[in-house]
């Protein structure tokens, strides 16, 4: 065996184990998640994540470790901006705190199901077409600019989402109280509830937003093993960090520039390699970790000015 499928194997084992840690001990049906709890998760998970680097240098080198932990810090920091959306879609439909680990769960392993498949495309396609590479850079450049401009979470509207108005018009859909079940019987016909259409909004907008991370990722390191384990352990983690940042979303309010600007940075060194124009894959890693610590810093020493909200909405 070489050392690379020695880590697929132990990464494999590693995330079996972990899930049956986090989800079997540490998680109980309709328990509400509280702070200290979802920081003792989140530990865990970034504990597991980085002991995982470790690893990937001892097993398969510095140069595939750094590229590693670059992908993972690149996707976790697109996996927080993903939970501020997910606070969205759960204020909107009110759903209750005791449900809330479950919904993320599956929506969470619906996600991953999909971006495994995502990847194994995107892999297959820069093997077949390497220069599909320089259309992934063009596209993270312009989605960091806009990125950068437009405030995306308010662009954000629930009830505007193709998926929700899909449902909506094909699926028949009850709005009564759930009460912790994902469909319901009325008249002999069966009904999806609010959680339900919670669950595929939630992987919906994974999957809208892995359509910038993976190539992000793939601009990082062309490994396989690198695009697969960072992305999975960034997503496994979401459902600890979504309970332990949903106090304090307006606390990292220019957190969305500072990822907009590691984008256009990617983007733009994946298009720097049509002129044979290579930076040390270090430089990335200093560059996404001085762009994140820096935004917010950032963040908490200059508070934007929100607008009063009209009476009605609901609240982040």
């Amino acid at each position: 065996m070489t050392s690379q499928q020695w880590t697929y194997i132990v990464f494999g084992i590693v995330i079996v184990l972990a899930l049956i840690f986090d989800l079997g001990l540490l998680s109980k049906k309709g328990e509400t998640v509280s702070i200290k709890k979802a920081l003792v998760q989140t530990s865990f998970w970034v504990a597991l994540s980085l002991g995982f680097f470790a690893f990937v240098w001892y097993e398969d080198g510095s140069r595939l470790a750094v590229e590693y932990l670059s992908a993972y810090l690149m996707e976790w920091s697109l996996s927080i901006d993903n939970i501020f959306v997910f606070i969205l879609i759960f204020g909107f439909f009110k759903i209750k705190e005791t449900s809330y680990a479950r919904v993320l769960l599956i929506g969470i392993l619906m996600a991953i199901v999909f971006r495994a498949i995502f990847i194994t495309v995107g892999v297959a396609l820069i093997a077949q077409f390497g220069w599909i590479l320089y259309v992934f850079g063009a596209i993270l450049v312009y989605t960091g600019v806009k990125m950068f401009i437009v405030d995306q979470h308010e662009e954000f509207k629930p009830e505007e989402n193709f998926a929700y108005r899909f449902m909506q018009k094909y699926m028949r859909i009850s709005h009564q109280e759930p009460n912790g079940r994902f469909t319901i019987k009325h008249n002999g016909k069966i009904y999806l509830t609010t959680l339900s259409v919670v669950v595929v909004m939630l992987a919906v907008t994974d999957i809208i937003f892995a359509l910038d991370s993976i190539p992000a990722v793939f601009a990082i390191s062309k490994e396989p093993l690198v695009v697969y384990t960072s992305n999975i352990f960034a997503v496994l983690g979401l459902r600890s960090l979504f309970f332990l940042l949903r106090g304090a979303v307006d606390k990292f309010d220019y957190l969305q520039q500072g990822i907009a600007i590691v984008l256009v940075f990617i983007g733009l060194k994946m298009l720097a390699e049509i002129v044979n124009f290579h930076l040390p894959v270090w430089v990335s890693l200093v560059v996404i970790v001085a762009c994140l610590a820096g935004s917010i810093v950032y963040s908490i020493y200059h508070d934007k000015k929100l607008p009063v909200k009209p009476e009605g909405e609901f609240e982040k």
